[in-house]
């Protein structure tokens, strides 16, 4: 009997139609699963990464949870950057990540597509419904896994006419050749950015008996490989650690797939007998993690070579390399050999790298307020570069000492070196709890009372003309700008409490999300009042021992000479004074 033609248009739309529910049902998913669990696994991924075995453990289930190994790479390049971490520590993770990222197989291949539309019901209505943030994440989770399912099920019925289709079947058997399996597994898998949805089709096709289990392995594998573009897309641009990361995540995926391509009739061999009464869709999911489970342990013993490895091949940037705004402009190598020198154009950096702080405390308010989380992330990114400036400073001023100092110079580089730190400390709470309060606010979906942003406003002007003038006392050396930075603690405070009595009679008013906007408030308050607190110590940074004139000016008027005194104070401002005549 004559097979039915094949209906193209329903094929391909079931397929694609399909297949963007499965991917959007993913998406929706991951997003409410980094919502719910970020912060939390990024905890448990600071405290266990100190064992390689423990680390990869780690990422494996941290990655299985949130159901993102990118999120997970993410996660330990901040604690890279940030000196946590070290580079072999990344490695286990990375390892342990490509474990809990089979998990998704491991569900795919449960028949669960009857319940794909209850699920999505079920979901939307916690999602709609409730008006508290977890309940509403954790409905999305649930919505978008019916949405996989359902999408797997879509596609499963568009692929029902070809089991009868003869090109099909004869494209199928050729693909029973492993290696054209691996290479067009990895294709797919890079051109739609997903490999938990290159499994899915193979689950799929499987499960209608359209793909032999070899050839489905060797797609499966070859899935490991194309993953690894949406990890190197993700560092273009981005930090030398970012970078590495992805080529751990490279270099680990495509050693496996090269060790196991030869196997492929062997690794299916051994799936049909370890579970006889399993189908195909299980014995592919299981071989995906065995893969993947096995390459972990062949590697990680060997962490730290590779680490080393990659350190070798991605090497840090020169600093003649990086962008013009965080390469210092004053810092002379050739004046090192004179520390009064050296010290005076410290202080011209110090003060350069004052004016960037202030100018990240001054953008931060408005997104903290009012911003969405790409302006966030931008004014999170500005503190790379007072790092790095910062950097260059303590480096300078620590080959400054290397040499003889008078106790005035000493005095003077401490002073910086002090100033130095608390702007980099500024920085540092710019990009972690202002920033955090920032998107705290957009995922419990607060909006402050013009009343509340004035007041916030309002001492948030005072706390960055403290600071502007703090910069200002340690730069120039300027002792009515010190005065003015000390003397804003009555003004500060009058305006923290102010900022208090509203908070508490706001609380008591029947609006929406009270507490919530309440201890928003608070914690802004108390996290710009630590800027000051900063700032303060930092317009003390000026050397007792040094003139506090300001260094733009005029030349003081010489005194008529008297020569019968000899009682002058002796101090190093006398070279100056006589360089500058």
């Amino acid at each position: 009997m004559t097979p039915p033609p094949l209906d193209l248009f329903d094929l391909w739309s079931g397929l694609l139609g399909g297949l963007a529910l499965f991917l959007f049902g993913m998406d929706i998913m991951t997003r409410a699963l980094k919502v719910v669990a970020g912060d939390r696994m990024k905890g448990i991924l600071g405290k266990l990464t100190r064992n390689r075995f423990v680390g990869a453990l780690t990422g494996a289930v941290v990655t299985g949870i949130i159901n993102s190994s990118s999120v997970t790479t993410v996660i330990m390049v901040g604690f890279i950057s940030a000196g946590l971490v070290t580079m072999a520590q990344c490695v286990s993770v990375i390892m342990g990540a490509n474990i809990g990222s089979t998990v998704t197989a491991q569900i795919l291949a449960f028949k669960v597509t009857k319940l794909a539309l209850p699920m999505v019901a079920v979901g939307f209505a916690f999602w709609f419904l409730s008006k508290k943030e977890p309940v509403k994440q954790y409905g999305a989770m649930v919505m978008g896994l019916g949405l996989v399912f359902f999408g797997m099920g879509v596609m499963s019925d568009a692929m029902k006419p070809l089991r009868s289709f003869e090109p099909f079947l004869e494209i199928m058997v050729s693909l029973e050749n492993q290696y054209l399996g691996i290479l067009v597994g990895a294709l797919f898998t890079a051109i739609i950015q997903s490999s938990a949805a290159t499994t899915g089709i193979v689950i799929v096709m499987s499960g209608q008996g359209l793909i032999a289990l070899p050839a489905a392995i060797a797609i499966a594998f070859g899935a490991n490989i194309g993953t690894c573009a949406t990890a190197g897309l993700a560092a273009i641009g981005k930090p030398r650690e970012a970078v590495r990361a992805a080529v751990v995540h490279v270099l680990f995926n495509i050693a496996g797939v090269l060790i196991w391509m030869g196997f492929i009739p062997e690794v299916a061999k051994l799936m049909t007998d370890l579970w006889p009464w399993a189908g195909a869709p299980r014995q592919i999911a299981n071989a995906h993690t065995l893969f993947n489970v096995i390459n972990t342990a062949l590697f990680i013993g060997f962490t730290t070579q590779i680490a080393r490895f990659v350190e070798w091949l991605i090497p840090d940037k020169p600093l003649t390399e990086m962008p013009p705004e965080i390469l210092p402009q004053y810092l002379s190598d050739d004046l090192i050999d004179t520390p009064p020198l050296a010290l005076q154009r410290a202080r011209m950096e110090v003060g350069r790298l004052g004016g960037l702080v202030t100018e990240m405390v001054g953008e931060a308010l408005p997104a903290v307020l009012t911003g969405d989380r790409e302006t966030l992330a931008a004014v999170a990114r500005r503190d790379r570069r007072t790092d790095i400036l910062h950097r260059a400073i303590i480096d300078y001023l620590r080959r400054v000492g290397l040499h003889a100092l008078g106790e005035s110079q000493a005095a003077e580089m401490v002073h910086l070196m002090a100033a130095a730190n608390s702007l980099e400390a500024i920085g540092d709470v710019v990009e972690t709890d202002l920033v955090l309060l920032g998107r705290k606010r957009l995922e419990e979906s607060l909006k402050f009372s013009p009343q509340t942003r004035d007041l916030i406003s309002a001492f948030h002007g005072e706390v960055v003309t403290a600071l502007d003038d703090a910069v200002a006392a340690v730069a120039h050396q300027n002792p009515e700008a010190q005065a003015r930075a000390r003397d804003a603690k009555p003004r500060i405070n009058e305006l923290s409490a102010a900022l208090a009595r509203h908070g508490a009679q706001r609380l008591l008013a029947d609006a929406p999300n009270r507490v919530e906007s309440y201890t928003r408030e608070m914690e802004i308050t108390e996290t710009l009042k630590r800027i000051y607190t900063l700032a303060r110590r930092m317009a003390k940074e000026i050397d007792p021992l040094e003139p506090e004139v300001p260094a733009d000016a005029p030349a003081p008027a010489k005194a008529p000479e008297d020569d019968t005194r000899t009682d002058a104070p002796a101090d190093d401002s006398a070279p100056a004074a006589e360089k500058s005549a």
